[in-house]
């Protein structure tokens, strides 16, 4: 059972031993082998996006004499850690060997054993860890019982790329909420479609393509029910043999067609969220097609989200229009922003914008993105932003 902090100076508590890592690191040097490392245990971290909620991504690689000996990672909750098959797969060559991990080893018994022990009695010299965790059951102890056991420490080698990584992780750990993400698509001047409703395609496949991607690593993908009468989407990630996330659809009204690609659960599974009581002939429909349907009151942003973390999702994809978008940035659902603009104009007074009123009169009310970073996705651009979180 996963404890938390219990208020505000916990959580702050909590988020500077996160730090922790990256300052042991100040006095120590780090080689480029290091850093190479640990890339290659973030590599092997993201095998399984998508599979590991509530845990972490994890990856692990055994070095001694200088040569990969072991890797592993952890492949979903329930199953042994990353160190565990990095170990097995090392056997006696782990004695005095190099141990990489992206995550801080853990120190306690939940569905698994400790890791810390099983390096300890593996008879590791040395541990690199790329981040502390933030898990209060963690925070710091693993690392500790390695020293303790006379085992040499570093902490912190490639810091922000294991902090990337594992976002969602530590947002659910620190706030009790799944990491909210806000995807959308317009046009050079703020479009989602054309005054008509038709809005396919804003962007290219290059962009699309990154979309799917991103749905690999995330546990779900909300729309509302306009966008389901209008465009009518599929939601996966379109890639065999990786993650679909779970879809969602809200809905007050449940006045949804019948023929919608999103009720064919032989491709992904569908979620329909009501309120109760609501059109009980559809909920029918939706049952006998295999969709879960479950009644929220009342169902707003805030709900979902707490609902969503109750089934120990990590992180979630808004991918509605924008009206549902505006409720869900106003209730604090979503923290992170990935907006791909195409250099194309539609103009259009009543043309759909991405996100609807949120009740600003003046332009020093606006939201202003945090650590912001953009790139080119083919004749795309993607804009990625963290929007500042509320005390």
């Amino acid at each position: 059972m996963e404890t938390f902090p219990a208020d505000a100076q916990a959580i702050a508590s909590l988020a500077n031993r996160q730090q922790q890592g990256a300052k042991q690191l100040e006095n120590s040097e780090v080689q480029e082998f290091d850093r190479a490392m640990m890339r290659r245990c973030i590599e092997l971290a993201r095998r399984a996006l998508g599979k590991t909620a509530p845990n972490p991504l994890v990856g692990s690689v055994i070095v001694r004499d200088g040569k990969i000996v072991g890797e592993g990672f952890h492949p979903g909750a329930g199953q042994p850690h990353a160190e565990v098959f990095a170990l097995r797969e090392a056997g006696e060559l782990a004695e005095g060997a190099t141990v990489y991990v992206n995550l801080e080893p853990c120190n306690h018994y939940g569905r698994t054993p400790p890791c810390s022990e099983a390096l300890v009695k593996a008879k590791v010299a040395k541990v690199v860890a790329g981040m502390v965790d933030p898990n209060p059951l963690v925070a710091g102890t693993g690392l500790t019982r390695l020293r303790e056991a006379g085992i040499e420490v570093v902490a912190g080698v490639e810091g922000e790329a294991c902090q990337k990584l594992n976002e969602a992780f530590v947002h659910r750990i620190l706030y009790r909420r799944p990491l909210g993400i806000l995807k959308y698509a317009m046009t050079l001047d703020g479009k989602i479609a054309t005054s008509s409703g038709h809005s396919a395609w804003v962007t290219g496949e290059e962009a699309r393509s990154e979309v799917h991607r991103v749905r690999v690593g995330c546990d779900a993908v909300i729309v509302g029910g306009n966008t389901v009468r209008l465009d009518n989407p599929l939601l996966t990630s379109h890639q065999p043999d990786r993650n679909n996330p779970l879809r969602v659809v809200m809905s007050r009204t449940l006045d949804l067609p019948k023929s919608a690609w999103l009720w064919e659960t032989s491709v992904a599974a569908t979620l329909v969220l009501t309120e109760p009581g609501v059109n009980p002939e559809f909920q029918e429909f939706l049952i006998a097609k295999g969709v879960e349907v479950v009644e929220l009151s009342p169902l707003t942003p805030t709900n979902v989200m707490a609902y969503l973390y109750d089934r120990s999702f990590l992180s979630v994809l808004w991918e509605c229009g924008g009206t549902l978008a505006a409720k869900a940035i106003a209730e604090g659902a979503v923290q992170k922003i990935m907006a791909f603009i195409a250099p194309k104009i539609v103009g259009g007074q009543a043309a759909p914008t991405p996100v609807g009123d949120l009740g600003f009169s003046a332009m020093t009310d606006a939201l202003t993105l945090e650590r912001v970073s953009w790139r080119a996705v083919g004749a795309d651009c993607l804009v990625e932003g963290y929007l500042k979180i509320k005390d």
